[in-house]
């Protein structure tokens, strides 16, 4: 997956859900004093009101607040889409046009007004997750649509990025950010249904995997197979589940240790992509193959891995196949 200019700025989303779950703990405590302030903040949607999702989009998600935003997209349900979205100034969403300072019209119109082009599936993968404070819910978003319109279908992509805070005993999206909607890529490789969200630890914790990896393959004689890329790459979450496939999977465990480096929003452990000749800007995921003393036998300098949708399993064998250590070493 390249970085491109667009690419959603997850960083920057979760300094702002830190004010904005300071501001909600100050709105809890004068809900005390201002009741009719209380009843708009609240509102809790009907009961029932949009909370089963329509067929063909019926996986969850793990987070109910989530799935009922799903299922209201799906059923084109304006009114149950704007109760999702906290209706005030300290809210945001940041769209393809620019940022929108009270999301729930603007959101609302734009995800309900799918139904009618013909909307028949929702699938929001969570790429990644986090709880920078408590009560408040920030999840990277890969979300894929498929139309049905006039005997024609289509499949849609979008990213996005959700900040929900809990207010009271429901919860309500904080900040959101999304990005323009484009034709869903056809994968050669296959794709996990639940992206796991911790693929790529925490871009700190990546010299001390680095090293235990070359420990461990100094006793075993294997090699260490380090993958630059990011819990927000989709491409990245797509490669790890070939990775980890019945025709794969043995491949890997009998000549590499696997380290995943984690490049944040692209900055994050550049001295190391150096280090191993990893040129970033060709796009992730993107691998070196290093032996047991660090030294690089073989690195992707043209973002060879980058898509999902141009490589194939024997792209990924051969690529195993030919830098795994020699028989007897």
């Amino acid at each position: 997956m390249p970085l491109p200019a667009e690419k959603i700025d997850s960083s920057a989303l979760m300094t702002r859900c830190r004010h904005s779950a300071s501001w909600i703990s100050v709105m809890l405590l004068r809900i005390i004093f201002l009741a009719m302030l209380a009843i708009l903040l609240l509102a809790t949607i009907p009961a029932g009101h949009a909370s089963q999702e329509a067929k063909g989009s019926a996986a969850t998600s793990g987070f109910d607040p989530l799935d009922r935003w799903k299922a209201a997209v799906l059923a084109g349900d304006q009114p149950s889409l704007k109760l999702l979205y906290i209706a005030s100034p300290q809210s945001y969403a940041i769209t393809p046009q620019g940022k929108i300072n009270d999301p729930a019209d603007e959101e609302s119109q734009f995800w309900s007004a799918l139904h009618g082009q013909g909307l028949t599936a929702v699938s929001a993968k969570i790429l990644e997750r986090g709880q920078p404070e408590p009560g408040v819910e920030q999840m990277v978003l890969r979300i894929e649509l498929k139309f049905e319109f006039h005997g024609k279908s289509r499949r849609q992509v979008i990213g996005g990025v959700q900040v929900w805070g809990q207010v009271g005993t429901d919860w309500r999206i904080l900040v959101s950010q999304r990005t323009e909607s484009g034709a869903l890529p056809t994968m050669r490789l296959p794709e996990p249904s639940t992206p796991n969200v911790h693929l790529y630890p925490e871009p700190a914790d990546a010299t001390k995997e680095l090293d235990d990896a070359l420990a461990s393959a100094k006793s075993d004689h294997k090699r260490v197979l380090v993958v630059f890329g990011a819990n927000w790459c989709y491409d990245c979450h797509v490669l790890d589940e070939a990775m980890n496939s019945a025709k794969v999977a043995p491949l890997v465990a009998a000549n590499y240790h696997v380290v995943h480096i984690n490049i944040g929003e692209g900055k994050d452990n550049s001295a190391l992509a150096n280090r191993f000749l990893v040129p970033l800007d060709k796009g992730i995921p993107s691998l070196a193959v290093v032996d047991a003393s660090g030294q690089v036998v073989t690195s992707q300098k043209q973002g060879e891995f980058e898509s999902a949708a141009k490589i194939g399993m024997s792209d990924v064998i051969d690529f195993l196949e030919r830098w795994k250590p020699a028989a007897g070493k």
